[in-house]
């Protein structure tokens, strides 16, 4: 018999990859340019299901580990939320605190992922501009992406999920290296952005493989004289989840410091990285006019590290999910608030 866990997750994830397919195979069957109103569409739809799951266990989050008694929940307790304090004395109250912490954790988890995820934005236009990808197969990559990430980010998070019920310091070492992140970002000189070509693992890959120089179609490779050639298309595919993997670095951490149950954050990742790809195509015409977004990453970044750090502390006092989701919403306003009233001069003199 397959555990309940088990079960939610395999329907979770046939969920994601049947809507997945439809907007490949139905909606989207054409190459096509993304419209601001499709794209709208999409990340209204992606925003309602990440919504909706969070109603789910908001009311029936016990099911997710099959939770009937309360030796179960205390078991749970232990593993996923040690600092969880109860506020009621009998089953179905303590449920409900339960999955009330549950729910906020994995807003908290989503939207860090979604604000962490900014960055992520610029590059994927850095790489689709600088191999000079048709708009219409934007499209294409990036559904290909989101797949592969599906798949990483799977393995990331349990396998560090397990490292840290094993060796319980690691969290330290994850909140330290968010704290060097957070500050690396804030501190850092504007630089002159490298060229994608450049890239070792596209040096690599050329130096094995037989790649075109030009595109065909949405194709990713073809046969030629009896010969397979990979087009630049494949190239493009393989860093953007080159590049998923190195902000995993940062994102993965930064959602354990506000739950240790992995499938919360998995399902906060999973439905943050979704989202992204329909709101590429607005972020990326709109994320140069939020100058101070980075600034509001590595204030966020810093904050959660510091909270891996104190972990102990924070759980003794009472830290409760829902005060980091707060912080995270309180971020992005004010980040977004102040490049709309400090714009950039260059900005406000061109107008």
């Amino acid at each position: 018999m397959f555990s309940t866990e088990i079960v939610l997750l395999g329907g979770f994830l046939l969920l994601i990859l049947a809507v997945l397919m439809i907007d490949l195979l139905v909606v989207g069957r054409n190459s096509h340019i993304v419209s601001t109103k499709e794209a709208l569409g999409w990340s209204s739809i992606w925003f309602a299901l990440s919504m909706g799951f969070y109603v789910f266990l908001k009311y029936y989050g016990h099911m997710l580990h099959g939770i009937e008694t309360p030796a179960e929940l205390s078991d749970i307790i232990t593993k996923y939320a040690p600092g969880l304090k109860f506020s009621s004395s009998d089953f179905e109250g303590m449920l409900a605190e339960y999955r009330n912490n549950m729910s906020m954790s994995y807003l908290a988890g989503y939207f860090i992922e979604q604000t962490l995820s900014i960055d992520n934005v610029f590059v994927i236009l850095l790489i689709l501009q600088g191999y000079s990808v048709p708009q219409k197969n934007y499209k294409t990559v990036l559904f290909w992406g989101v797949l592969g990430a599906i798949i990483l980010r799977f393995i990331f998070i349990f396998a560090g999920a397990a490292l840290i019920h094993k060796f319980a310091w690691i969290l330290y070492v994850f909140g330290a290296f968010l704290v060097f992140q957070g500050a690396k970002i804030l501190f850092k000189k504007d630089e002159t952005t490298s060229d994608p070509h450049d890239s070792p693992i596209v040096k690599f890959l050329s130096r094995y493989l037989n790649i075109s120089k030009d595109y065909h179609g949405d194709k990713f490779a073809y046969n030629y004289n009896k010969k397979v050639y990979f087009t630049p298309l494949m190239i493009v595919v393989v860093l953007v989840e080159f590049t998923d993997v190195i902000f995993a670095l940062d994102s993965i951490p930064a959602v354990f410091s506000v739950s240790l149950d992995p499938f919360v954050v998995f399902f906060s990742n999973i439905f943050a990285i979704i989202g992204l790809r329909s709101l590429f195509f607005l972020l990326a015409n709109m994320v140069n006019k939020f100058r101070f977004l980075n600034v509001g990453v590595s204030v966020l970044l810093i904050f959660v590290g510091v909270k891996l750090l104190a972990h102990h502390w924070l759980d003794e006092i009472g830290f409760k999910s829902s005060y980091s989701l707060y912080f995270i919403a309180a971020t992005l306003v004010l980040s977004v608030l102040f490049s709309v009233l400090f714009p950039e001069k260059e900005t406000a003199e061109a107008k």
